[in-house]
């Protein structure tokens, strides 16, 4: 999808970006807004643009071919196992066994991962809990297919270094910037509520990363609630404070997930994934130095901050267990509530049952119950 400019409104915080705009009338009508625009990684452009149809055929190998089927796993730019999964390619030299090549391209956050899953852009999505529900509300047939600790604290509430904003209830009436349907969205609720304000006490102003950026760098935007490395990057650069971070907010993991047509076709590429995925996250944990010094390049960040940083991220991929099932289902009950999906959503349709879980994840994985 070729990048579009967007205009926003600042004052008017309540109109939809053209951006979104566009997304929401090609993913789902009923969903106002509801993912941002596509934002494709420049590597993207090896992926076929075509539609879903020819996107498929060019990503499944004719029989009587040598050619190598392509596995599509977002690109992390975190402090995380997956962003060591890359560099250190264990999982690209497994899967070549296989039969396939891995392409690692990049999203903006996780609403646009998910609209890709569902336009047969991507094959493997790692996002926080709301975008999956979001996905589901649109009728996405996703599956999940294991989730992760928490870290909250590598996500925070962001206001300009110099702002009188001192605690959450001064935000009253303030113009907040967050991607819509991500995590800093979820914890913007919980913190706001654990202030004693609702959603509507705040202007929303929804931005993906990259533009609540640079709208926050312009003073454009009172607040903005956004994760790692995007926290650190602004307060080594004194443009902002934390307010609060999702220490004590976040009661959610991440969750990674694919389209059920690849879940289908392709449970031993998931199995493999989930096993490297592990080890990578073990070998993250124990080594943070070298962690450091491989993500430097990627987060744009020194390796002495990324050291300082490491204590802000648990590490592990866990099982999905009836607790995460529970929990996800609060998670899209609270956005119906809100009135921001369009209708009530069970999410056990997007879960496996224990025994196909059971043969896509690994033993160790397994033990993190």
């Amino acid at each position: 999808m070729p990048a579009i400019k967007q205009k926003f409104d600042f004052s008017k915080s309540h109109k939809i970006t053209r951006r979104s705009l566009l997304f929401a009338l090609g993913y789902c009508l009923v969903l106002s807004t509801t993912l941002s625009s596509c934002s494709e990684a420049k590597n993207n452009a090896q992926q076929s643009p075509a539609s879903p149809d020819s996107a498929a055929s060019s990503n499944t190998a004719s029989s009587n071919t040598t050619e190598k089927q392509v596995v599509r796993i977002v690109r992390s730019k975190q402090l995380t196992g997956l962003a060591v999964l890359e560099k250190q390619g264990n999982l690209d030299k497994r899967l070549e066994s296989l039969g396939f090549k891995v392409q690692w391209p990049e999203f903006a956050a996780g609403p646009q991962q998910l609209e890709a899953i569902n336009a047969n852009g991507l094959d493997i999505a790692s996002t926080a809990e709301s975008p999956p529900v979001f996905s589901q509300a649109a009728g996405a047939p996703l599956v999940y297919l294991a989730t992760t600790y928490p870290s909250g604290k590598a996500v925070s509430l962001l206001v300009p270094v110099n702002s009188p904003i001192k605690s959450v209830a001064d935000l009253k009436g303030k113009k907040i910037a967050f991607q819509k349907a991500s995590i800093g969205h979820y914890l913007l609720v919980k913190a706001l509520e654990k202030g004693g304000l609702k959603l509507s006490d705040v202007q929303s102003v929804f931005l993906p990363p990259p533009d609540a950026n640079v709208a926050f760098s312009q003073g454009k935007v009172d607040a903005w609630f956004i994760w790692e490395p995007f926290v650190t990057r602004n307060v080594q650069n004194k443009v902002g404070r934390v307010l609060v971070d999702g220490g004590e907010l976040r009661d959610t993991g991440n969750f990674y997930s694919t389209s059920r047509q690849f879940y289908e076709a392709h449970p031993d590429v998931i199995k493999v994934f989930l096993e490297e995925l592990e080890k990578a996250e073990i070998w993250t944990k124990e080594h943070p130095k070298e962690v450091a010094q491989l993500l430097a390049p990627v987060t744009q960040l020194d390796p002495p901050t990324l050291e300082i940083m490491h204590s802000k991220y648990s590490y592990g991929v866990l099982p999905i267990i009836d607790k995460t099932i529970t929990k996800q289902q609060e998670v899209a009950d609270k956005w119906y509530s809100l009135g921001l999906i369009p209708k009530k959503v069970d999410v056990k349709v997007g879960f496996l049952t224990p025994e196909e879980y059971a043969k896509i994840t690994p033993a160790e994985v397994l033990a993190n119950k």
